[in-house]
Parts: structure tokens; sequence; C-alpha cells
């Protein structure tokens, strides 16, 4: 039995080594979409999810004499919080992560003299007094019907990306768009790839970035941005435009 089960214990790693490039083929085709900064918005609308279901539940609790909810204006806080976060992710760039580091930085310490200032109203009374005044407060139904236009929106980048997009095949560039599918063709051999992440944290949010992509006879490069999971496309890209570098010359 042992001289039987040898040739398969022998034949094993050959059977593994023969596996192993199966991983490295090629993909037929590879899809990529341009999408708009609005996509960066999805932590908005999980808070808008999570602290309207919050209040929805919740109910009245902790009603102070003017009949105001406290853990009304402390969610409604949070929330304005993370929408500001999420304005200036979308409004501005963070092309290092020393920049971004000064960023939380500077975000920790205007939280900290807003939170000493809220509950330290005497040490300044003028900033107290403004900070006093400032009390707002949403219901349930407001978290609910901003996430709803937050739907409404991205049902609409799903329907408008589905007649403006980019296919790359070993032999061809292929751009989809407009209503009636036009196609406009670019060649596919010598196609140089750039990839840039001009922001660490829209990186961060959908591993995003930029792609840049140089056709051959094409004056204009042409440019997609927001391009998610870009590490993974630009692999699937560099696999497929070697396999096809290297078949050019086998037909030489």
């Amino acid at each position: 039995m042992s001289e039987e089960n040898a040739p398969a214990e022998e034949n094993a790693p050959e059977t593994t080594e023969a596996a192993a490039p199966a991983k490295d083929v090629p993909a037929k085709h590879i899809y990529l979409v341009a999408y708009p900064k609005l996509i960066f918005l999805y932590p908005t609308f999980l808070a808008s999810l999570i602290i309207g279901t919050y209040m929805a539940f919740s109910g009245m609790v902790g009603l102070d004499a003017e009949g105001h909810s406290r853990a009304a204006e402390v969610a409604s806080l949070i929330f304005l919080g993370i929408l500001t976060l999420n304005l200036v992710v979308i409004t501005f760039d963070f092309p290092r992560t020393t920049s971004l580091t000064l960023f939380f930085f500077v975000a920790m310490i205007l939280m900290g003299l807003f939170v000493f200032f809220k509950f330290n109203p005497d040490f300044l009374p003028v900033v107290g007094k403004i900070l006093d005044a400032m009390q707002p407060y949403a219901n349930a139904h407001f978290y609910f019907l901003f996430a709803g236009i937050l739907v409404c929106f991205y049902l609409a980048v799903l329907v408008a990306v589905q007649f403006d997009y980019w296919e790359v095949r070993p032999n061809e560039l292929l751009h989809h768009h407009g209503l009636m599918s036009d196609l406009k063709r670019y060649p596919a051999p010598n196609l140089r790839i750039d990839k840039e992440i001009n922001d660490v944290f829209e990186y961060l949010l959908l591993r995003s970035g930029r792609l840049i992509l140089h056709a051959r006879h094409e004056t204009r490069a042409i440019v997609l941005d927001n391009v998610l999971f870009i590490n993974a496309k630009e692999k699937k890209l560099t696999t497929m435009l070697g396999a096809l570098q290297v078949s050019v010359r086998d037909d030489e």
C-alpha cells in the first residue's frame, strides 16, 4: 500500500506548482467606474440610520423643564459632527498622512474646547452664553428623511454609472456611454496606466483613488476619479497588460 501511495505523494508538489500560476491568469475584462464624491457620505448615512433608530425607540426620555430632551441634543451634536467631518473629506484633499494627523489634532482641540466651555460656562461667560443658546434638536423623522434622501441619490448614482463606464479587454479599451449605449474603442496594446491616491481619507473610506489611462495615439489622457478598490483594479490591469505584452512578443 505504501509503494502504491508513493507516486501520489511525489506528484502532489507538482500539482501544487501547476495550480499556483492559475491565480495569475488575467481576467477577460475589467470594468472601471468613476464615482462622484457623494459616495463618501456613507458614514453620515449610517449615522442618520443609527441615531434615527435610537430616537425612535428612546421616545421622550429625559425631558427638561422646557420639554427638550438632553439625549436628543447630544444625538444632534454627534450627527452634526459626523456630517461636518464628512463634508471636510469631500471638500478638501489630504494627500499625506501628515496632513491627516494635523487635521485630527486640530479637530480634537476644537472638540475639547467645545466640551470644556459647554460644561464650564462660567470660565468665559460670553462663550458660555453662546454655547448655551446653541441647542440643536431633531426627531427620528428628521434622521430617517435625511437617510432616505441619500438613498435616492445613491440609487441615481447606480443608474447613472450604468451609462458611463470603461471596460478593459486584452486587446482594446472600451468606453460605454450614453442612453443609447454609445461605444468608443481604444487600442489596448501599449496602454499605460498611472495610479494616484490624492486623498488619504477617501482611500481609507473606500480604498479609492485616481486612474490615468494613456491610450496609444491619443493626445489626451483618460482620467478616472474615485475608482473604488484601486489597488485591486491596478493589480488586475497589470496582470492583463503583462500577459498581453508576452503574447505580442510570442507572435513576433
